[in-house]
């Protein structure tokens, strides 16, 4: 059986309406470095920051913790270029393929925020601190973006 490719044109920001948004008013996004395939970060965007980054092409998040617009990068100027967005087939996660600034994603100082991995039943960090996060941040804290 032969599947179709469905096409949905609209025009301004009807395209947000196709977005399966959560009870919160949110959607998860994973940033994915568009050259290398490497999944980099999770994070969670509302209308205003999808509708952003699409018009920017700058990664703009939505901060649970904060309740504020995040522009990835306004701390660490590790920015993410957007070069693509999908969304997958139950219109429920988007998918940003970027550019990342600098090669770190993390807040750990690592390239992505997935650095660990389980072996016998324990996380094991198989990924290297490639900035201190204190000279990233500044020695007053870490930030989560």
């Amino acid at each position: 059986m032969k599947m179709q490719d469905s096409t949905t044109t609209v025009s301004g920001t009807d395209w947000l309406d196709s977005v399966a948004w959560n009870a919160d008013g949110l959607v998860p996004a994973i940033a994915q470095d568009a050259a290398t395939g490497d999944i980099l970060m999770m994070a969670w965007m509302n209308r205003e920051a999808l509708e952003l980054t699409a018009r920017e092409q700058q990664a703009i998040y939505w901060s649970r913790s904060r309740g504020r617009l995040w522009r990835k990068g306004e701390s660490s100027g590790h920015e993410q270029r957007v070069k693509e967005i999908r969304i997958d087939c139950d219109d429920d996660v988007i998918l940003l393929k970027v550019e990342q600034k600098g090669g770190i994603a993390c807040h750990t100082g690592r390239r992505s925020c997935f650095y660990r991995a389980l072996e016998d039943s324990t996380w094991v960090t198989t990924d290297p601190v490639l900035k201190d996060p204190g000279d990233i941040y500044g020695r007053g804290g870490h930030s989560h973006e």
